[in-house]
């Protein structure tokens, strides 16, 4: 028998999106401060692009374990842990004065930030099944879509007021408002007999039975590839709309409003459908969004120079497609392993971190170059995507016959 929350079903959405803010935030919020920060620590782009990328391999690596933890000890120990630290590791970054000590804070930050993504969808499975969970999930994706949008608008005007340093000082606020938060209204979802054995051998026997289903990783590189063709224009904002469009610091909304729009849209959209409309044939409308989406933008960067609003157009229509597919695919992996949902939740955030890491500190300097390239890498990691997704539902539709 569930556990259930003390708020509403729409209050619980609110509290596990504001946890996954945490993520968007500490990548989004300093985006407008790379060019300040390379020169008030005396580093090169490179080195402030790596900022990023050692967050990303370090949320990867330690998202692995935040489910396996909160199946053992519990949700609301671990979130209340992670947020703590997060808010002390943000603190130390805003006083940060190289750039090598900058790396440190924002590994130190990567290795507790996942934890809201984690055991927030852990609670959403301990909570709700079937069409309730995907309805929850695409509310929680409808709220969680603000942040983005939020962030470096916020990051923008308080770079132009306060300079960067402002910024970490500001995510160590937002760490202790969640942390609050969570000790006042999270409760614990995971009732003791439901807990699973911290031991070794028991979790590298789950790691590997997870890891090693295909079912399992197709949907997770299928939900990794789609988000990360946006994804690759988030990580190359500073390039995209300072170099590219020539936009201003505190314009930094002409990315990020139109990919959440989207986002919200096709997070709207999947929870009207759900329990109306078969994953397949959602799947299928998801990836003709996004395939229409992403052939657009490679037609029109090929035929016109960058300009403001074509250039941003095409993020709306693939956004929409993204979250549209993003909710189906998630719980379609988790209902996978029922009794090990809080691992399985961090594998799947370790191997979407993992793919966003390599796409931060390789893919994203490669394309670069122009309007252009950048088109043709969301049009690759579509197709990855694409292939990825199709794997998934013919190996689910098989499952069945061969059982």
């Amino acid at each position: 028998m569930s556990v259930r929350p003390p708020l509403p079903p729409a209050g619980m959405a609110l509290l596990i999106a504001a946890l996954a803010t945490l993520a968007p935030f500490s990548i989004d919020t300093y985006l407008p401060s790379f060019p300040e920060i390379a020169e008030r620590l005396h580093a090169s782009p490179l080195q402030v692009q790596q900022t990023l990328t050692v967050y990303m391999l370090t949320f990867a690596v330690m998202s692995l374990w935040h489910g396996a933890i909160s199946d053992s000890i519990g949700r609301r120990t671990v979130l209340l842990w992670c947020l703590a630290l997060y808010s002390v590791f943000s603190l130390g970054a805003t006083f940060a004065t190289s750039i090598e000590q900058l790396w440190l804070m924002r590994a130190a930050q990567g290795v507790v930030a996942g934890a809201g993504t984690v055991v927030g969808r852990a609670v959403v499975r301990d909570l709700f099944e079937g069409p309730a969970a995907q309805k929850l999930m695409s509310h929680v994706t409808m709220a969680f879509a603000i942040a983005p949008a939020v962030a470096p608008i916020v990051g923008g005007w308080l770079h132009t007021w306060f300079g960067w340093r402002s910024i970490f000082a500001f995510l160590t606020l937002v760490g202790a408002a969640l942390w609050l938060t969570c000790h006042r209204w999270m409760p614990e979802t995971l009732p003791l007999n439901r807990r699973q054995p911290l031991h070794p051998a028991y979790l590298l026997r789950t790691y590997w039975k997870v890891l090693t289903s295909p079912a399992f990783v197709s949907a997770t590189l299928a939900v990794s590839c789609n988000f990360t063709g946006f994804f690759l224009y988030v990580m190359s904002a500073p390039v995209f709309l300072l170099q590219h469009l020539h936009v201003g610091e505190t314009e930094f909304y002409w990315l990020f409003v139109p990919g959440m729009a989207g986002l919200m849209l096709g997070a709207f959209i999947s929870g009207r459908v759900a329990g109306r409309v078969s994953r397949p044939r959602t799947l299928g409308i998801a990836y003709l969004l996004m395939a229409a989406a992403a052939l657009f933008n490679l037609l029109l960067n090929a035929a016109l120079p960058p300009s403001l609003p074509l250039s941003v157009l095409p993020i709306f229509p693939y956004t929409i497609g993204m979250s549209l597919a993003m909710p189906s695919l998630t719980l379609s992996a988790l209902d996978l392993f029922p009794d090990q949902r809080g691992l399985a939740s961090s594998c799947q955030s370790a191997l979407q971190s993992l793919v966003s890491a390599l796409a931060a500190g390789v893919l994203a300097p490669l394309f670069w170059p122009s309007t252009l390239t950048l088109a043709s890498g969301m049009a690759m990691l579509l197709s990855a995507g694409g292939a990825f997704g199709a794997m998934h539902l013919w190996l689910i539709a098989r499952k069945p016959a061969s059982a």
